[in-house]
């Protein structure tokens, strides 16, 4: 899919890893990836296997297989700076936390990040994955109307996948107290894909001594397009300032 490749600006020795959602692909963080490197960061925006080319590829791919692809881009990282901060963005939250789970980061953002899935459909999705290979999505939840045109993901959602989603976020909720890191958890009040329960869940269950809520007023899912997008870069700016050590004009390039 044109655009959808993934990114890579050089920066200082500080590194922000950025993770897209489930189904969706590096464009939805460029924005954010572009303001952090603006700023003098080390920014990867990685690909996640099966994303950015067809359902038909995704649907062939397990929650291990995104992982890995998160954990190429940490490794990219980890040997061009000292510090690391993963962003990720629903699907990409969780991949977040996953790492810090098990990995050494500096603290992790995770926007619109889900902790379960609530609809009584899924309870037959082992049947169904059979009888369906694809679910078309809904309308998106976009308060800024120039948004949609310019939004690139897959139109449907492969059931098989929608599985391995459920494992995952399962596998999640029992190693939660294994993050250590701070966490700054983003969120929308009107997030119609993720409810706002979902991080509160999160926040009481991760094991790290620092963690926090922003809350976004106004805005979608995707609050890295939306219309209150500026107000969620500023909060991630912010985090890592405040959590990346000496004085900012003080670092030297990476590598």
């Amino acid at each position: 899919m044109e655009g959808a490749e993934p990114f890579f600006f050089p920066g200082n020795e500080i590194g922000c890893l950025l993770i897209h959602g489930f189904t969706g692909t590096p464009k939805e963080m460029r924005e954010l990836g572009e303001f952090l490197a603006d700023h003098g960061f080390t920014v990867k925006g990685v690909l996640l296997a099966g994303h950015g080319t067809s359902p038909l590829d995704m649907e062939k791919t397990s929650w291990q297989d995104w992982f890995e692809s998160v954990l190429d881009g940490y490794r990219q990282l980890k040997g061009k700076t000292r510090k690391v901060f993963p962003i990720g963005l629903s699907l990409g939250a969780a991949l977040a936390l996953h790492l810090a789970a098990h990995h050494q980061v500096d603290g992790v953002l995770a926007l619109s990040a889900p902790a379960f899935i609530k609809d009584p459909r899924l309870f037959f999705l082992p049947i169904l994955k059979h009888l369906i290979r694809f679910v078309k999505k809904g309308p998106p939840d976009f308060l800024d109307p120039s948004v949609p045109p310019k939004h690139l993901d897959y139109p449907v959602y492969p059931t098989k996948s929608i599985e391995q989603l459920l494992k995952f976020l399962a596998h999640l909720r029992g190693e939660l107290s294994l993050v250590k890191a701070p966490v700054l958890f983003i969120h929308s009040r009107t997030d119609k894909s993720v409810p706002p329960d979902n991080p509160i869940y999160l926040l009481q269950h991760v094991g790290s001594s620092e963690k926090s809520i922003v809350w976004i007023e106004r805005s979608g899912h995707v609050i890295t397009e939306d219309i209150a997008r500026q107000e969620v870069f500023n909060a991630c700016l912010d985090f890592i300032r405040r959590h990346s050590g000496p004085d900012l004009a003080e670092l030297q390039p990476a590598p």
